[in-house]
């Protein structure tokens, strides 16, 4: 096949069904691991967690116009809430209150940024601030990937080296499928190493719903992990600007089908799945990292993938088995991921011409690395800013206080020296 045919199948417009089936689940894979931590880490079910992530994906893409190759999966900034509530306010059912009124939160905010326009949403993200952004998201998940890989170096290096070997090397189909490629080379890996264990497989049965539970709104609840959805909503700009950065082709997400949009979708998800027990969902950066690798864009693969998801919660014994994928393999897989992310964040920076030999434009891109990545935190009563929220806020603020004549002056007093 030659190389303009091998570029060519990566337009999901001319794969075929089989072949969108393969991509969809590779996206289910690569959200997998990070979704089902949130509600082990919370003290909420699993299987509701898998079944939230399908149903409010779909729902995403139906208020987006299907325009975005988005997947939501649950959300990291909630953890600390949410457990305090489960374990000390009112076990799950108040919990749920408070998810539900985090996506009313993000309704009003969806709102507030129609009301703000494209024009204004522009000038608050310009290059400057969203390339360092999202290098942040990536980077910043870079320690979760090492951690995992530790558990065994050899079996994440056989997955990492698969992944590479399908993504430079393959050709056609193959170029395309690199996370699953990962996983079937570090699974055989971890299989030889003896780290597998089947024992939940055998143990689990072939159909069940999930364990949903019914909601209860108590404002102490409510008081502890609605305030984080500030936190949430500014990493859900993020996401939307890297995977708007990945596909290019002068596509601006944020215009079309409209950062209110995606914010009202990410909302509606969330209040499902307070509805139904399980965390809050986001955009998810495993999945942008995906995009960058295969250069499949198009949102049906997504939408596949969610299928998957909400198949996985329905039958226990393959949602165990996809468990059994040892974190070292995951680990792997992540480290592509991740940098692919932190690589767009740079693409972004050198396609818009930022020049940072300029004062202003060098100081924004380094307070936001510095705070993104160096463990910097803000304490607002119950609320925490930190990692890549607070970056982002302290990056658009310097974005519009610094003056834009800042390089002159200084330039100028240099030549008076």
């Amino acid at each position: 096949m030659s190389n303009k045919e091998s570029e060519a199948i990566r337009d999901a417009d001319k794969l075929k069904l089989s072949q969108e089936i393969f991509v969809g689940f590779q996206h289910t894979l690569a959200m997998f691991g990070a979704t089902i931590l949130v509600p082990i880490l919370t003290g909420l079910h699993v299987s509701v967690a898998l079944f939230t992530s399908g149903l409010g994906t779909l729902v995403f893409h139906y208020l987006t116009g299907k325009k975005v190759p988005a997947y939501l999966g649950s959300s990291f900034a909630f953890i600390a809430p949410i457990s305090v509530v489960i374990s000390n306010a009112g076990g799950i059912p108040a919990a749920q209150g408070g998810i539900i009124v985090t996506g009313i939160v993000y309704a009003i905010v969806s709102w507030l940024i129609y009301k703000l326009g494209p024009e204004n949403i522009r000038r608050v993200f310009p290059p400057i601030v969203t390339g360092p952004i999202i290098m942040v998201i990536g980077l910043y998940l870079a320690d979760v990937a090492i951690d995992q890989a530790s558990g065994n170096v050899w079996v994440a290096a056989a997955a990492l080296i698969g992944a590479t070997i399908s993504a430079v090397y393959g050709r056609g189909f193959f170029k395309i499928i690199p996370v699953i490629t990962g996983l079937v080379v570090g699974y055989l890996a971890a299989l030889a190493a003896g780290i597998v264990d089947f024992t939940p497989v055998m143990e689990a049965g072939w159909v069940g719903l999930p364990q949903f539970t019914v909601p209860a709104f108590e404002i102490n609840a409510i008081s502890i992990i609605a305030p984080v959805a500030v936190v949430s909503i500014i990493e859900h700009v993020g996401d939307i600007l890297a995977i708007s950065e990945t596909i290019g082709k002068g596509r601006e997400l944020v215009v079309d089908p409209g950062l209110n949009k995606t914010m009202i979708g990410d909302g509606v998800a969330t209040i499902l799945a307070g509805i139904f027990g399980g965390p809050p969902n986001t955009t998810y950066g495993e999945n942008t990292g995906v995009l960058a690798l295969t250069k499949v864009f198009d949102s049906k693969v997504m939408r596949i993938g969610a299928v998957f998801a909400v198949m996985l919660s329905l039958v226990p014994k393959f949602g165990e088995l996809i468990q059994t994928i040892p974190e070292p393999v995951i680990g792997g897989i992540s480290i592509l991921l991740f940098g692919m992310i932190a690589s767009v964040g740079i693409r972004t920076l050198i396609e818009s011409g930022s020049d940072l030999k300029r004062s202003r434009n060098l100081i924004i891109v380094s307070v936001i690395l510095v705070l993104g990545l160096g463990g910097a935190v803000i304490e607002l009563g119950e609320m925490e800013f930190s990692g890549m929220a607070l970056a982002a806020v302290v990056g658009i603020v310097l974005n519009l206080v610094l003056p834009r004549e800042t390089d002159k002056l200084l330039n100028d007093k240099r030549e008076q020296n």
